[in-house]
């Protein structure tokens, strides 16, 4: 784990000239986000996303620039391109947001975005972020920890795993008219795997309030698993005893199974996942190496001890 750091912070690592010039080109922006919190009434996690601590899961890799984390995304309810979802994304509704935790839990409820909040401890926190498209960012995220959340829905012995759903409103996400998909988008974790302390949710990102395009409000992050499995727009929450659907699983098993760790030694069908490219380097930049569970395997691969992941991938 030689590339974590304690205490890094984006602005850490960026010069400070660039890091203000960044903040006052988005000032503007910013400040109509922060507004439209103030008057919802959702104004702790935009305040609060500026106000993160600083994690010691964090990379000390230099960060994708903003505007490609903002304008390269894969959020098929508002297009299937990538330059769709931050074309598209504005006309999501996202304040009031609330989340459904049910399941086997004793906490059951409806719970508003700002209630889950007031109780949780944001970070930042820069991750690798993998796709199976062999692509590849570093994005400081700021959020909190899933288990934190969990513990909060007060967990019961026989639960296993943890399903999310993403919202279903496709008079604002034009791409859920298409029905070629099963909608809504769903995912899942092994209880151990949420429980994980990598594994994040995600109000914001480069000190800002998360982006309708990047999965506002609330997102999954889990480092070492490629992307789609880092679930976005989230509603539901529901832990269970059996596995819980997950929507690539369910289009393409053969390809995408259930885990969906980043493992270089195991090939997508349709191409080879031992190298990727990262996002903002150039079209003629050199591939980089992926790394087993994305560089994260100090911390997360005894979760696997005893799976053969090249069958249960």
């Amino acid at each position: 784990m030689g590339r974590f750091k304690t205490a890094l912070k984006y602005s850490d690592i960026t010069p400070k000239a660039d890091f203000l010039n960044r903040r006052q080109l988005m000032a503007g922006a910013a400040g109509v986000s922060l507004a439209g919190g103030l008057a919802g009434g959702l104004a702790t996690p935009a305040v609060a996303a500026m106000n993160a601590a600083k994690s010691k899961w964090s990379t000390t890799q230099e960060p994708t620039a903003y505007e490609d984390v903002i304008s390269y995304n894969n959020f098929y309810e508002f297009g299937t391109g990538k330059g769709d979802p931050a074309q598209h994304a504005h006309a999501l509704t996202t304040d009031p947001w609330s989340v459904e935790i049910g399941g086997l839990v004793n906490n059951p409820g409806n719970y508003a975005l700002e209630d889950i909040l007031k109780d949780m401890t944001l970070e930042e926190r820069i991750y690798r972020f993998r796709c199976v498209e062999a692509w590849a960012m570093v994005v400081p995220w700021v959020g909190f920890q899933l288990s934190d959340l969990i513990a909060k829905a007060d967990p019961q012995g026989n639960a296993k795993y943890v399903a999310f759903e993403t919202l279903m409103r496709p008079e604002e996400m034009h791409g859920q008219k298409n029905g070629s998909f099963p909608w809504p988008y769903v995912e899942g974790l092994r209880m151990d795997e949420a429980m994980h302390p990598l594994t994040l949710m995600a109000t914001g990102l480069y000190d800002e309030p998360l982006p309708n395009q990047n999965g506002a409000p609330l997102r999954l992050v889990v480092p070492w698993k490629y992307g789609f499995k880092s679930i976005k727009s989230i509603v539901k929450i529901t832990l269970t005893e059996t596995e819980p659907p997950a929507t690539w699983n369910l289009i393409n098993a053969r390809e995408y199974g259930f885990y969906s760790n980043v493992n270089p030694n195991v090939s997508h069908p349709r191409w080879s996942q031992a190298s990727h490219r990262v996002i903002g380097s150039g079209l003629f930049a050199s591939k980089e190496p992926t790394e087993m569970f994305n560089g994260y395997g100090d911390a997360v691969a005894g979760l696997y001890d005893g799976m053969d992941l090249s069958k249960n991938f």
